[in-house]
């Protein structure tokens, strides 16, 4: 594969082993899509160490160290689920696992999301800043090198993923504003959502009508905080990107995806897409199958 991304494999520590969980497998050989319901019905991954970075009860993620003495690159893990308080990070505990086990120190976070108390604007986005800069308290205790922090998100967690490489570059006057936050080196996107402003036309009662509650309003309503959130509107982030994406996703489409990253390299960004044929959205976010053939090429492209 030609190599697009200079800077990204030096975030990689090689070692480490995957299982191919068969359920994610067998679907495929079946021309199914992974389902909802079959993601969460799998059996979990134990726990990583819980670390809270706030008072509230979202406020919390799990720390997951590889073996060895370290100083460990670090994921920031991010779910999605629609910005929504009915999905956590429960399903997400797969890949960070997986990503542990391949030499990452992984911190998967949780945050209040619509329906929590303080969700929605601005407390999504600041919980995840938070989050984030945790590290620098976790770091004086867990031995993380944070100047090779990643960050990698499934579906509206890509999006969060995508902001969390560009905040540095946020005006002080924004309510998102936070001097000197920690650095994301590279993002990896895993169904990502990419585009705020475009995402929000999709059908009703769908995935896309959470992007107004979210962030309190119409493109027309509240112009700056698509300007200060949406991964497009971002550009360029100054860093390397990452993406994977189903052909056949019906919620985040491949097209969208396609087009962020064409819009990123022609802003000076370096991104690539890696593609799964027969793929919809709950692949790209479970180390199994094919997908876990994309995840080891994703993490050596540089």
């Amino acid at each position: 594969m030609q190599r697009l991304l200079p800077g990204f494999c030096a975030l990689v520590m090689a070692g480490g082993t995957a299982a191919d969980e068969k359920p994610s497998a067998s679907a495929a050989a079946q021309g199914e899509t992974l389902t909802w319901g079959a993601l969460a019905a799998l059996p979990l991954p134990p726990a990583g160490r819980r670390i809270s970075y706030g008072e509230g009860p979202q406020q919390f993620g799990e720390l997951r160290l590889p073996e060895g003495a370290g100083p460990f690159p670090v994921f920031v893990v991010i779910h999605g689920g629609c910005w929504l308080a009915e999905y956590d990070l429960t399903y997400i505990t797969h890949l960070a696992a997986w990503l542990t086990e391949r030499g990452f120190a992984t911190w998967t976070i949780e945050y209040r999301r619509l329906g929590d108390e303080g969700g929605g604007w601005p407390g999504t986005f600041r919980d995840v800043a938070a989050a984030t800069d945790a590290l620098r308290k976790i770091a004086a205790t867990h031995r993380l090198d944070l100047e090779r922090v990643s960050s990698t998100g499934h579906s509206a967690g890509g999006q969060l993923a995508l902001w969390l490489a560009s905040r540095s570059r946020l005006a002080e006057d924004s309510e998102l504003f936070v001097k000197d936050p920690v650095r994301i080196r590279a993002v990896l996107g895993l169904a990502a959502i990419t585009d705020l402003r475009q995402y929000r036309m999709g059908p009703p009662k769908s995935c896309h009508a959470s992007v107004e509650p979210l962030l309190g309003g119409t493109p027309e309503e509240v112009p700056e905080r698509y300007a200060q959130t949406s991964p497009l509107e971002r550009l360029p982030l100054g860093v390397p990107q990452v993406f994977i994406q189903g052909e056949r996703d019906p919620t985040v489409s491949a097209e969208s995806v396609r087009a962020y990253a064409t819009a990123a390299e022609k802003a000076g960004d370096r991104a690539v897409v890696l593609t799964l044929e027969k793929a919809g959205h709950f692949e790209t976010a479970l180390p199994a199958g094919e997908m876990l053939q994309l995840l080891e090429q994703a993490l050596q492209i540089e």
